[in-house]
């Protein structure tokens, strides 16, 4: 109840004392208040008389009061003009709002997660053209000179293999396979750099650096969306339920005037409800189940779960024999269909383990929001697994990974077969991530828009049977974070592979929403985003350690090409830090670097983490705690609302019949979870 304070009409009541001695009480609190006054929940008419209350006439206030409300002012409009040009210039606002609308919440955050990818990976772009490509271009190093003249001794042949010669000399099968831009800045082998000195920039390091700065960066930008995207019963409670009543009376939107956006508006509302019926539905359901009842779900819940894991073990034994198959057969006649078979077998995988996982989670009847969770987790599990079988395999193959060879022996990885190995990663990835891409393509114009102009033209049992196809959410986002981990991996091996990424995100969002508008039919089964963001950021989480392993594995320990790349003739990449740290610092300062860098170091900062890692959890708990009461509290604040509404009803006049003006007494029990 707003109070007029500055105004009173004529022949109106006096007040209570009470009632005066609470208002002087509020009146004096605002005043000392440090609160803003446009904040306050009052009208206009009630914040002048504050503000007037604050700063008297004929007293003033100091230069240094004014000056800093004037900045404040200043500030808070700046940040307001800033927010407003940056949702005016927001990329796909509009396309985002019209998906939101039509198709709720949880199908829209696909999109707003596509969006966020793009803009980590021209991030990632722009730090590696900084500071490794353009200085490469300006400084143009001096060539390394000629590569030095090693003999192998490999089995069959006497002279060193030029791997992977296409028979083929085909221009757009070259562009596929990566091999039209082996010389190109694409790939690893085109970066060359000269000596190190203590006076030029160093390409070498910018080279080592960037990756792990652009992973870093990334890994901080996830971590931050993820916690913003924690869904609200984690800090309300898991018996807290949303109230049906703030959705019904405060949910339109009255500066609406097209009627295309009340359209959509009101699809939003519709869908708003379906999902807190739904929930609602489920919750009654799992309450009225019996003992008997709960140990039959346990069991179809546990053989289902197992028989998804034995999928899982049989899809990445076929991805590791199929990677095994196509290195092994390098100089078949299908040679070039075999370049392909990893990927093939990879993307078909991946093709038909959602949609197995998908029919066989629905038979669990779960809600919504687990549903679409436990279908991503294994979904996760499988594209995960299958990208660390793939990677192991091509470790095996080329790095002699568990293998004994005689190159392997002599110059840690295999030489016979591949005379720049990091180049052919770099294939092998730029490959997948192409193929990727083109699944994506095909499936939606050869597949998804043929079934749906056969659903139309045709009517039958069959037909009305098929429909189209239904916008999978954990299907499409498990794609996603596929290529965006396969650009992680090739950060080192191939830089510029975000480049291709950003535009594959860029086409695949324009691609998608025709399918969502065009071709798909809107799931039967809503689900919240704000449960899905976060476990759409913890995969994506997942993916880029799943990167991060191999490449600081492969950057300390694993033996650099020959004759290729900025760190020809290292024993491994990062071997070059300590010689710039010789190089660049002074002698104390490279005491605290090897000191920081030993296992001296190791127990102090363990005993720091630890001690972090108490605060964390202590402050953690204390939240939890203020958390507690300050539900209790807002309950207690709702009660004395509803006994002040009471009173009120009793000490108004009854005007006619009897009937009195203000409301009824409700019997209103509170609890932690009850609406408010």
């Amino acid at each position: 109840m707003q109070r007029q304070w500055s105004l009173k009409a004529p022949g109106e009541p006096e007040a209570e004392p009470g009632c005066e001695e609470l208002c002087e009480q509020e009146m004096e609190r605002l005043c000392l208040s440090q609160q803003p006054v446009r904040v306050l929940p009052y009208a206009m008419v009630d914040k002048r008389f504050i503000r007037q209350l604050r700063e008297p006439e004929g007293v003033k206030t100091s230069c240094w009061q004014q000056w800093r409300r004037r900045r404040q002012t200043v500030g808070r409009r700046l940040g307001e003009a800033a927010r407003r040009l940056t949702r005016g210039c927001g990329l796909w606002e509009g396309a985002l709002y019209e998906i939101g609308g039509l198709f709720g919440t949880g199908i829209q955050s696909y999109f707003t997660f596509l969006r966020f990818l793009l803009l980590l990976n021209l991030l990632t772009l722009l730090l590696t053209s900084g500071f490794v490509l353009l200085p490469l271009v300006w400084l143009r190093p001096p060539d390394p000179g000629p590569a030095l003249n090693f003999t192998l001794q490999c089995p069959g042949s006497g002279h060193l293999p030029q791997p992977g010669v296409s028979k083929f000399n085909n221009l757009l099968w070259n562009v596929f396979t990566g091999r039209a831009f082996n010389n190109t800045y694409l790939f690893y082998g085109a970066y060359r750099a000269g000596p190190e000195s203590s006076s030029t920039y160093s390409i070498r390091l910018a080279y080592l650096l960037s990756p792990l700065a652009c992973l870093l960066l990334c890994f901080c930008g996830i971590l931050r969306r993820m916690v913003k995207g924690l869904p609200q019963k984690m800090f309300l409670g898991q018996d807290y339920r949303s109230p049906l009543s703030a959705k019904v009376f405060s949910s339109w939107d009255f500066c609406i005037r097209g009627q295309e956006a009340a359209t959509i508006k009101r699809h939003e509302i519709s869908n708003e409800f379906k999902m807190e019926l739904e929930e609602g539905c489920h919750l009654l359901l799992l309450q009225q189940q019996t003992r008997a009842q709960r140990a039959c779900h346990l069991l179809t819940y546990l053989r289902v779960n197992i028989l998804i894991g034995l999928l899982v073990v049989g899809a990445i034994s076929a991805i590791f024999w199929a990677t095994k198959y196509s290195q092994d057969n390098k100089e078949e006649s299908l040679f070039l269909l075999l370049q392909y078979l990893p990927p093939g077998v990879i993307a078909l995988v991946n093709f038909l383990g959602p949609l197995l996982f998908v029919f066989l989670v629905q038979l669990e009847n779960y809600p919504p929001n687990t549903e679409v969770n436990l279908t991503l987790i294994w979904c996760v599990v499988l594209k995960l697994a299958s990208l660390g079988m793939f990677s192991f395999s091509l470790g095996q193959t080329v790095l002699c990974i568990g293998r004994n060879k005689t190159s392997c022996e002599s110059y840690g990885y295999n030489a016979c077969d591949y005379q720049c190995w990091e180049n052919s990663v770099g294939e092998e990835l730029y490959k997948l991530s192409i193929f990727n891409f083109l699944l994506t393509v095909a499936f939606a114009f050869l597949v998804s828009l043929p079934r749906r102009m056969l659903v139309e033209r045709f009517s039958g049992r069959f037909w009305a049977w098929l429909d189209r196809e239904e916008f999978l959410v954990p299907k499409n986002v498990l794609d996603i974070v596929e290529g965006q981990t396969v650009t992680w991996m090739g950060l080192f091996y191939c830089p510029l592979l975000p480049l291709l990424n950003s535009i594959f995100i860029f086409l695949t969002f324009y691609i998608k929403k025709y399918t969502l508008l065009r071709n798909s039919r809107a799931s039967p089964r809503r689900f919240r985003a704000s449960s899905s963001i976060f476990f759409f950021q913890l995969v994506l989480l997942l993916g880029l350690l799943l990167a991060a392993v191999p490449l600081g594995y492969v950057v300390s320990s694993i033996r650099s090409s020959w004759d290729c790349g900025p760190f020809a003739n290292y024993l491994a990449p990062w071997q070059v830090v300590p010689e710039l740290v010789a190089l660049w610092l002074p002698p104390p300062s490279q005491r605290i670097l090897y000191y920081l860098g030993s296992h001296a170091f190791s127990f102090p900062l363990l005993i720091l983490l630890s001690l972090v890692l108490t605060v964390c959890i202590s402050q953690s708990q204390a939240s939890s705690r203020a958390i507690r009461r300050l539900r209790k509290q807002l309950v207690w604040q709702v009660q004395e609302k509803w006994h002040l509404v009471d009173d009120l009803s009793r000490l108004l006049p009854e005007p006619g019949s009897g009937d009195s003006l203000g409301p009824e007494s409700p019997v209103f029990r509170f609890s932690s979870g009850s609406e408010l």
